[in-house]
Formats: C-alpha cells, sequence, structure tokens
C-alpha cells in the first residue's frame, strides 16, 4: 500500500472517531486600511474606491469555491485584513447571507470581527450585533499615545477605551485585544502600564505580537537607513516574560505561543489552524487548507478583481508532501499548550518522531527547554516559548 492511500485510510478512521474533522472554517481578507501603519506588511491598500466592487466580488468568489469545502459544517467565520470594520454592515450581511446559502452554518458558529478602535462607534456595533457579529479582534496594539503615534495608527488611547466600552455596552462579551511589544524604546514600564489595563478591562481573549520589521514597510526603510533601531533579543525575551507572568497570574491560559485567553475561550478560529482543520480563504492574499493541498490567491486588487470577474479564482495550488504535512503538524502543535502528539503523529504518518531527533530532543530535555510526557506529548516549556520559531525549524524534515 502506498502512502497515499495509507495516509487516506487514517484520515478517513480519524473522521469517524474524531467528528471535528468534518468542520470547517472560512476566512475573508478585507484589502483596505485608512492609512499604512509603519510595521504591516499584510496586504491591504488605501484606496477604497472599489470598496463596493471588492465586496461584489468576494461573493463571487465564495459562490465559485463552494466546493472546496464538500460538505463540512462551518463553524467559524473570520473576517481579517485589512480592517474589515471598514465595511458597512450592509457588505458584511451580504457575505454572511452568501456563506448561510452554500453551506451548512452551525448555530453556535463564532463570527469574528477585525476592527480598528476608531470604526466602532456605538451606532456601527449595533449593526454589526444586529447582523450575527459575535466576536471583535480589536487592534488597540498600546495604550500609550506617543507609541500609537510612532506605529502611525490611526486612534489615540481615548478612543480604544472608547470603543472597548462602547462594544461591552451594546453586548459583545467576547473580546479579543492585540498587544504589540518589543518596541524600540518601550520601557518595560509602559508595557506594564498596558498589562494592567488590560486586567482592568478583562476581555475575554489578548493576542500579544512581538513587532517584526518587515522589508518593505516605513519601519523596514527606516531600519535600511539607520534610522531606527530594534528592541534587543535580550530586550524581546525581557517583555514576553513580562507578559506571560502578568497574564497568567490575572487568569488567563497561554493556549498559544501569541494567544492568552481566559479558561475556554480560546479563539475557535485560529485553533482550528494550529489543529489543522480545513478552511477556505476568500479574498485577495488569502490562504485556504483542505488537508491535502493548501492554495493562496493573488495579492494584487486590480489582478483578484478582474480574475473574479471572469469567472477564475486567481490562485496558486501547492499539493503538500508527506513531509510537508508531518513539519506542518509540528510547528504547529508545538506552538499550543496541547502539545505535539508524538502517538498521533506516528499514525498518521508513520514518523517516528523521537527516532528521528533523539540527539537534540535530548538536549533541549535537559535544557528545560521542553518536556515529554509519559504519553508522549511534546509541549515547551515558558523557557521554551522564548525560542520556539528555533527549537520548530530544528524539527524540520
Amino acid at each position: 500500500m502506498n502512502y497515499d492511500e495509507l495516509n487516506k485510510q487514517v484520515l478517513l478512521s480519524t473522521f469517524e472517531r474524531n467528528p471535528l474533522f468534518f468542520v470547517a472554517g472560512i476566512y475573508i481578507h478585507i484589502p483596505f486600511c485608512k492609512q499604512a501603519c509603519h510595521y504591516c506588511d499584510f496586504h491591504f491598500s488605501t484606496n477604497t474606491q472599489r470598496i463596493d466592487e471588492m465586496a461584489s466580488a468576494l461573493i463571487r468568489e465564495i459562490d465559485l469555491q463552494r466546493h472546496y469545502l464538500s460538505d463540512k459544517k462551518i463553524e467559524t467565520i473570520y473576517f481579517g485584513g485589512g480592517t474589515p470594520s471598514m465595511l458597512s454592515a450592509g457588505h458584511l450581511e451580504s457575505l454572511l447571507h452568501k456563506i448561510d446559502q452554500l453551506h451548512t452554518v452551525s448555530a453556535d458558529t463564532e463570527i469574528t470581527l477585525e476592527a480598528n478602535p476608531d470604526d466602532l462607534s456605538l451606532a456601527k456595533l449595533i449593526d454589526f450585533k444586529k447582523i450575527g457579529i459575535n466576536r471583535l479582534s480589536i487592534g488597540v496594539q498600546t495604550f500609550d499615545d506617543g507609541i500609537l503615534k510612532f506605529l502611525n495608527r490611526s486612534h489615540d488611547s481615548q478612543a480604544a477605551t472608547n470603543a472597548i466600552e462602547n462594544a461591552q455596552r451594546t453586548g459583545f462579551d467576547n473580546i479579543s485585544i492585540d498587544l504589540i511589544f518589543a518596541i524600540p524604546d518601550q520601557s518595560q514600564k509602559a508595557l506594564t502600564r498596558d498589562l494592567e489595563l488590560l486586567k482592568k478591562i478583562s476581555p475575554n481573549h489578548i493576542s500579544t505580537y512581538s513587532l517584526t520589521i518587515a522589508e518593505k514597510t516605513a519601519f523596514g526603510n527606516w531600519l535600511s537607513k539607520g534610522k531606527m533601531k530594534p528592541a534587543s533579543e535580550a530586550e524581546n525575551a525581557r517583555q514576553f516574560e513580562l507578559i506571560m507572568g502578568n497574564l497568567t497570574s490575572f487568569g488567563y491560559e497561554h493556549y498559544e505561543i501569541s494567544n492568552f485567553a481566559k479558561p475556554k475561550k480560546y479563539s475557535r478560529h485560529n485553533t482550528s489552524y494550529w489543529k489543522q482543520l480545513p478552511y477556505l480563504g476568500i479574498g485577495p492574499s488569502a490562504h485556504s487548507y483542505n488537508l491535502n493541498t493548501r492554495q493562496h490567491n493573488v495579492s494584487n486588487n486590480a489582478l483578484y478583481l478582474r480574475e473574479i470577474g471572469n469567472g477564475n479564482v486567481p490562485a496558486e495550488v501547492e499539493t503538500l508532501t508527506k513531509e510537508n504535512k508531518i513539519n506542518e503538524f509540528v510547528f504547529t502543535s508545538l506552538r499550543t499548550m496541547w502539545g505535539c502528539d508524538l502517538n498521533k503523529l506516528q499514525n498518521l504518518y508513520d514518523h517516528n518522531f523521537e527516532g528521528t531527533h533523539t540527539t537534540y530532543l535530548h538536549q533541549i530535555v535537559g535544557q528545560g527547554l521542553v518536556e515529554l510526557s509519559d504519553n508522549k506529548i511534546l509541549r515547551l516549556t515558558n523557557k521554551g516559548k522564548l525560542v520556539a520559531d528555533q527549537i520548530a525549524m530544528e524539527f524540520m524534515i
């Protein structure tokens, strides 16, 4: 029996034992922003003249991709970007209606909208709530006005506070807040103030991101010209340790490297990525995954609109090899508090992880970077989380 046939049989038996494999998520990329944050290298445009045309094209792509997830039940819908809160409630409602027409959508589907604080007026929040948005991911980043200006964010700290209060007043009880750290010249004192404010606000979920400086950004340009100096690795580690210590003491579970949640209040959509469940990506630059292939749409608004208008999905498709699947399994699962299940890895892909990585595994266990349980679950320690990507890269085959 060849690998593909064996893998198919193993996956089918897994589906029978675990109904989660019959569910899927949909991600919709909204490629517009009011202005460019100095650090952001996601795909977006600040020219919003074609926003109505884009909304129609997204609906058309949902139709064109109707068979991608076959008959799986939709458990999560995520509007990301860009800045999805720039769309009207009418745009979002039309997209949700098209999904509902073409797919079986769970009654308790998690529907997340990424939003900038300055978009979240009370009236707009009421409209979002009315059409079924039940989770907000608010891009606060920091409550320090000086740092917000340095990042070129479109809001200030008062707008962030107002947005959160308005969301809570409107009845949104599932709120996630983004926090950036390791910003040049950001003091531990400033970061501690942010954490104390988050403790007071007490959102269900907090996502934390170390500032990375990408080449094709304003910060990347400044760095190349010597106009800015990134935080050192040591400072980055100190700030992340501060975050881990504070948020866990506040009662949050550190369930994924960058994410903290109150007990059982994890992002269901993002958790599906880390547990390698299938999802469909709609819009320019969006990615899709169906267990055997990955595809990503073109990161060009004009080309995307033209091709969708012609009835084509402008995407490149990659067929995943056995090695690809093993590497992705290890990389994604190791980032989570559930860890990398070596028995499952063996059953799914006939991969003897311990035998392949004996020396390195023994080394990092001894260094206190990972723990290997008796039932073969490999987990990062807090110390290991500081060098998670480095560890994962050593495990790639």
